[in-house]
């Protein structure tokens, strides 16, 4: 029995290794996992370097491919791990980071920081202004929602979320356009991009994701409850609303930070935690940070094929998630339609 259980959490585990270590060898020149662990041993651990590997070698593996490899784990399993708690506290599958709209709100803080130049918290700059332009979207979301639907409705706020993602997207481009030499650098953020990313980055969103998915599993037992309804939450001594409220600020802060660094990458945060609830069950102390895991694999086989696809140039991150993603999204939707009727 416990093999049996735990045989699906070793395997997801294993995947997730291997997918790092397959992001990092594989480039516009192969390294062997050999080579990888040899320069991680030099770089971290002090080894003595082999005579027959160029200190260069070294240096590309972790101070190029490594941070982009950590960079994509990290960004897709904060974004999964978000998405699995409102998955539950909206009750709706549909329901995402991307579909709320508060991947876009970090995406327009980030755009705008670039745009007018701004670095008065000089590299926490990015991630400060993703985060509050997260929360604001996300606070526009509620306060819309709570107009227009005293019950709100898991529906109604995943559409208010949607309008919203829209019009900042197209405000996005408009001042992309104005914003002259910095054109390109904002567009990549509309699409999603790793490249050029640093440790520091990785310590950013290192940090946040373990005090937020820290807080999802401390709030396991009430997300449980909550995905069985409101009623039933109130029963057991949840405040269903203000439980609502906390997670979804929880949720804006994690999809702030991420997104500030990576871009506006759509769909693992709504893929990841419907698979591994397939796989795993639907009890959140696992559900959360397996989704982490699997939404963490999933983005850096993404970003394998987004490097190699049309090798040398680079597709957008975005785009392969959302090849992906949206026929996805379709049969999860009609999937939903046909059960409701």
């Amino acid at each position: 029995m416990y093999r049996k259980r735990h045989f699906p959490i070793i395997c997801a585990l294993f995947c997730a290794v291997v997918s790092i270590v397959l992001g990092i060898g594989i480039g516009s020149v192969n390294i062997s996992p050999g080579e990888i662990f040899t320069a991680i041993g030099v770089r971290f651990f002090g080894a003595q370097l082999p005579e027959d590997m160029p200190i260069t070698t070294v240096n590309i593996i972790t101070d190029i491919r490594m941070p982009r490899v950590v960079l994509a784990f990290l960004t897709g399993a904060a974004l999964s791990a978000s998405g699995a708690a409102v998955q539950s506290v909206l009750r709706n599958p549909l329901a995402s980071p991307y579909t709320l709209g508060v991947s876009s709100g970090a995406s327009f803080g980030a755009g705008l920081v670039i745009a007018a130049g701004f670095t008065f918290l000089g590299q926490f700059t990015l991630a400060a202004a993703g985060l509050v332009f997260a929360l604001l979207t996300m606070f526009a979301a509620v306060a819309f929602t709570s107009r227009i639907d005293k019950n709100f409705e898991s529906s109604t706020i995943v559409l208010t979320g949607m309008v919203l993602s829209l019009f900042i997207s197209a405000i996005v481009n408009i001042m992309a356009n104005l914003a002259g030499e910095k054109y390109k650098q904002i567009l990549k953020w509309q699409t999603g991009s790793f490249s050029g990313r640093g440790w520091s980055s990785c310590a950013v969103v290192a940090v946040v994701s373990m005090i937020c998915i820290f807080i999802y599993m401390r709030r396991s037992k009430e997300l449980d409850l909550m995905s069985f309804g409101n009623e039933q939450a109130a029963s057991a001594g949840v405040d269903p609303a203000g439980t609502r409220r906390f997670l979804l600020i929880i949720m804006s802060v994690l999809t702030g930070t991420a997104v500030a660094f990576s871009g506006v990458i759509g769909f693992v945060d709504m893929i990841a935690p419907q698979i591994v609830r397939r796989i795993f069950g639907a009890k959140h102390s696992v559900v959360i940070p397996m989704s982490a895991v699997v939404g963490g694999t999933f983005m850096v086989i993404c970003d394998i094929a987004a490097r190699t696809v049309t090798a040398p140039s680079e597709l957008p991150v975005g785009t392969v998630t959302a090849l992906v993603g949206a026929p996805f999204f379709a049969y999860v939707f009609f999937k939903k339609r046909r059960n409701s009727q």
